[in-house]
């Protein structure tokens, strides 16, 4: 077994293969073209996204060639979803702003085209797919695929008794063209998805046979990553764990990898980083014998991380969770403080008596004006990170955030953001 696809399997990252021979084969005899692709639905990828882009990349460390695709043509098609409705159709100009914020998170996946053979290529299927007219399309390709075929597909099957329409329908053919494109022009061999495009990938694999002859094709998917009980990994209790900055900062990014379970980190650590099986392997020691120290869930956020921001984005984050681990607040800038208390508790008092005992119970902070009293004397209740025992002490101007928020603390590490009515 070549030590590529031993690798894969260690990792947990190959599911399905329209054959494992003839891939390994592939993968010791030539370097070989593979691709996968996105749809731009969405002006950003999410980490669910990520796994079929990394598998790419594993590939290129062991010498081959990674096609990128996103999809600015299918985009604008649909593909048929297990869900009771259609895909909203998008707009020709959001696709493109979508198309231009994906390429951007891809950049800093991948580097492209920098004249070496196992650089990545980026592509795009509208380039090839605008150019098909109907007639063509329903000649060339629709009288090679059986309607009873697509029919039993699970994903079109799921859909027949709330519907679907012809175009949601046709999907799987155009995606199979896609293959036959970057087969004919960039000699791509592989195609890898999640297990949810197994139907789409064979069929494609099919329809290149009838309509091009080309038989040295060949498909892997990747099994759906999940948590240890069970669920769907890939949110946050803010929903989406996103690439962008803009949707998911680089510090709701570190946090979201380093609150991992010791039950998943080191099934994730093997899924999503480079680390070496050696690395690994002493990680999960780690875990069995000084969970404590949390090394296993650290290395996974440094290098996540990494991977989608940077180094100096990895430092900032780390940084706040630091200050706001020991309390020191007061190093923060306003911007980096909302960052770090977007997930904590929040309320909004009256500006009518900003007493301090009575802004610290108006926001539950404190369960009644007798405990609060006795917080701030004990010296537990910190205004930006400031310690204030003074009972009397009537929150200013100069306590309000960009003239907003102030950030409570009581004890160790409960903070609470309080806003103020107008």
């Amino acid at each position: 077994m070549s030590e590529l696809i031993k690798d894969l399997k260690w990792r947990g990252l190959l599911y399905q293969t329209t054959s494992e021979e003839n891939i390994e084969k592939l993968v010791d005899e030539e370097v070989v073209s593979l691709y996968c692709g996105t749809d731009p639905t969405a002006d950003s990828l999410h980490i669910g996204h990520l796994v079929p882009f990394l598998v790419l990349k594993r590939f290129q460390e062991y010498g081959h060639r990674p096609v990128v695709l996103v999809g600015g043509g299918t985009g604008m098609i649909g593909d048929p979803s297990f869900k009771a409705s259609e895909r909203d159709l998008i707009s020709k100009e959001q696709l493109d702003l979508n198309v231009a914020g994906i390429e951007k998170q891809l950049h800093k996946i991948f580097e492209f085209d920098k004249g070496e053979e196992t650089d990545a290529i980026l592509v795009n299927n509208y380039e090839w797919l605008k150019d098909i007219s109907l007639i063509g399309f329903l000649r060339d390709y629709g009288k090679h695929v059986g309607v009873n075929y697509l029919l039993a597909k699970d994903a079109i099957q799921s859909r027949l008794e709330t519907g679907i329409s012809f175009t949601e329908f046709t999907y799987t053919i155009i995606q199979a063209i896609d293959f036959a494109h970057l087969n004919q022009h960039n000699n791509v061999k592989i195609q890898v998805g999640g297990s949810d495009q197994w139907g789409n990938i064979v069929s494609g694999i099919d329809l290149m046979r009838r309509t091009h002859g080309i038989t040295d094709a060949e498909g892997l998917t990747i099994p759906l990553v999940t948590k240890a009980d069970g669920s769907k990994f890939g949110k946050s209790e803010g929903g989406n764990v996103w690439l962008d900055p803009e949707k998911t900062s680089p510090y709701e990014f570190y946090q979201f990898w380093i609150n991992q379970n010791d039950k998943d980190v080191i099934k994730f650590l093997k899924i999503f980083t480079f680390l070496s099986k050696e690395e690994i392997e002493a990680l999960e020691e780690s875990v069995k014998t000084e969970p404590h120290l949390r090394k296993a869930q650290n290395a996974l956020a440094d290098e996540m991380t990494k991977l989608i921001h940077s180094e100096e984005a990895l430092e900032e984050a780390k940084n706040i969770s630091k200050a706001l681990f020991s309390g020191d607040i007061k190093s923060l800038t306003t911007e980096q403080l909302r960052d770090a208390m977007k997930e904590a508790p929040s309320a909004t008092v009256s500006n009518d008596d900003l007493n301090l005992v009575n802004v610290i119970v108006e926001a539950g902070i404190s369960p009644s004006r007798r405990q609060a009293r006795e917080d701030i004397t004990n010296g537990a209740i910190y205004i930006n990170g400031e310690r204030e025992q003074d009972v009397n002490y009537v929150i200013s101007d100069s306590d309000k955030l960009d003239g907003e928020f102030t950030v409570f603390r009581r004890g160790k590490r409960k903070y609470t953001v309080v806003n103020y009515m107008e």
